[in-house]
């Protein structure tokens, strides 16, 4: 298969994302502008944009924000699709060799990630606070529990709610983070998946990690470093004037300076239509981070996860032996390039290591740890995630024969669409709307077009009642139809437990992959066996 060429010069200067493009499709290859550029042209591209917003353009459309989710563009040259699963026959791990044994309905996708059980080996969020997250809460939260999994509250909820009490720069009551925690736990069976409360450095100098765990018994906090998508500290948009100033006035970085008359005045005319809202960025220093996460467990944090970004590899080696000497429970690292909320365009497309090469550097640091007798915390990977294939590929490739060292991967923006695109066709259904080639297809009703109400509907009861259709949409994603791929794929490969999988049920389809993971291209595998068995 030949190398892939990367073309993303077509993308500079028009973007999706951004709602901008170019007035023809044959552009430069250097720069990505019409090669003749005329005057009277009535296209946006990014430079025109840019002459007209300015700082808005380097971000997803602003008047979508708080109704959608990011990601990059780019072709990195080496991504899950340049991986294909090697398929079995003769051997069978984890079942009896029987026939009438193992059907695919018998393997298991459960595990335990940072000592927390989990029905697939998965984790979603962190959704914070975003409005995005906020507005689709009960709907992922409540997906999350019904379908075993975790699911984490991000960074800054409790600095963005208005309803927070703070007394003497320290919080002693969330609406928001309540309601969070709240709605999970109502339909959580308190074993399978758990809430995890995310902190950043503003969390944490409010005093969010010893409210959840006191106030509200929140089991595992998360401290946060980074994420794939942007490397400068949590982002939103503010369009109440009101609440920029508070914020403000709560230590925030908010862009214009809401108290400043010349951006009321620009506000109050339209001429922009929100504030954007920063976070700090944090800088890990050894002791204070060992002191930090013993502080915790003093607290009652039953288990402490770290979340990092897709820093330079000397950063992820860091990362791996700060997080062993802690006894981390788990790290999840995300590569580039793809958010919840509001991360800036060129910065998802251009910077940080993309999932696969930040797993291969990953594994190498864990490798070198484990051969030194230390302790290798479970790793979680994030970035770009969707479906069970690329599940199976990750967890694979980290299996040298002792057992994956990444144990699960992190979803986020794959669970916010099927929440949001519930949300959205129940909508329709409820006003008549819904397309006829839908209706025609899986009826109009919500009983009937999410296959799986019925089970749910049979499983809960009244308590069904309390489920909204989005919480519906979510557990058939990930129940119906991640769950059972995962087990389809298991089945195919002949391994009927998740810790089974390793490297030889792959194959590179790309020397870029060969070369990276180490994993032999489809014509070098099994070379050796061959000429064994014939010879």
């Amino acid at each position: 298969m030949p190398e892939r060429v990367l073309k993303n010069s077509s993308y500079l200067n028009g973007k999706s994302t951004t709602g901008t493009n170019t007035r023809v499709r044959d552009v430069s290859s250097i720069s990505g502008m019409c090669p003749l550029c005329v005057r009277d042209c009535p296209v946006l591209c990014e430079i025109s944009l840019s002459a007209f917003r300015g700082r808005e353009a380097l971000y997803p459309e602003p008047i979508q924000y708080g109704f959608s989710t990011a990601a990059s563009l780019k072709d990195y040259g080496l991504d899950w699709s340049h991986f294909n699963i090697q398929s079995g026959l003769f051997e069978v791990h984890g079942i009896d060799a029987d026939p009438d044994k193992a059907f695919f309905e018998n393997v298991s996708t459960e595990t335990t990630i940072g000592g927390v059980p989990l029905k697939i080996p998965m984790f979603i969020g962190a959704f914070g606070s975003t409005e995005v997250a906020r507005l689709n809460w009960a709907g992922l939260a409540m997906g999350a529990a019904l379908s075993g999994i975790g699911i984490i509250i991000g960074e800054n909820v409790c600095g963005m709610d208005p309803d927070s009490v703070i007394t003497n720069g320290k919080l002693s009551f969330s609406k928001e983070l309540k309601r969070r925690v709240d709605i999970f736990r109502q339909l959580w069976d308190g074993k399978y998946g758990d809430v995890v409360v995310q902190t950043n450095v503003e969390d944490q100098r409010l005093g969010v990690d010893e409210y959840a765990l006191s106030k509200l018994e929140v089991n595992i906090i998360e401290r946060k470093w980074g994420q794939g998508a942007k490397a400068i500290g949590g982002e939103v948009r503010i369009r109440d004037l009101a609440q920029a100033i508070m914020l403000k006035k709560r230590g925030y970085l908010v862009i214009p300076d809401p108290e400043d008359p010349v951006a009321q005045e620009a506000f109050k005319d339209g001429v922009f239509t929100s504030f954007e809202r920063h976070s700090r960025v944090g800088i890990p220093e050894r002791k204070t981070f060992l002191d930090d996460i013993d502080w915790l467990r003093e607290r009652g944090a039953k288990k402490v996860f770290l979340k990092t970004g897709a820093y330079k590899p000397s950063a992820v080696a860091y990362t791996m032996k700060m997080a062993s000497e802690a006894k981390i429970d788990a790290v999840t690292f995300d590569g580039a390039g793809g958010g919840t909320g509001m991360s800036p365009v060129p910065m998802m497309d251009e910077m940080s290591i993309p999932t696969v090469y930040l797993e291969a550097l990953v594994l190498k640091c864990a490798r070198i740890l484990k051969k030194k007798g230390r302790y290798v915390p479970d790793i979680i990977m994030a970035g770009g995630f969707i479906n069970e294939t690329q599940i199976f590929k990750a967890l694979a490739l980290s299996n040298f024969g002792d057992g994956p060292f990444v144990k699960g991967v992190l979803m986020a923006r794959s669970p916010l669409t099927a929440v949001m695109k519930s949300s959205y066709f129940v909508e329709l259904a409820q006003s008549g709307k819904l397309p006829k080639s839908f209706v025609d297809s899986y009826g109009n009703t919500p009983e009937k077009f999410f296959v799986a109400a019925p089970e749910l509907i049979n499983k809960l009861g009244e308590k069904f009642k309390e489920v909204p259709w989005e919480a519906v949409g979510l557990y058939s994603y990930l129940n119906e139809r991640v769950r059972v791929g995962l087990m389809q794929m298991m089945a195919g490969a002949r391994k009927w437990r998740l810790d089974l999988l390793d490297r030889s049920d792959l194959m590179s389809l790309t020397e870029r992959a060969a070369k990276v993971t180490g994993i032999p291209l489809a014509e070098d595998v099994d070379d050796e066996a061959i000429e064994r068995i014939l010879n």
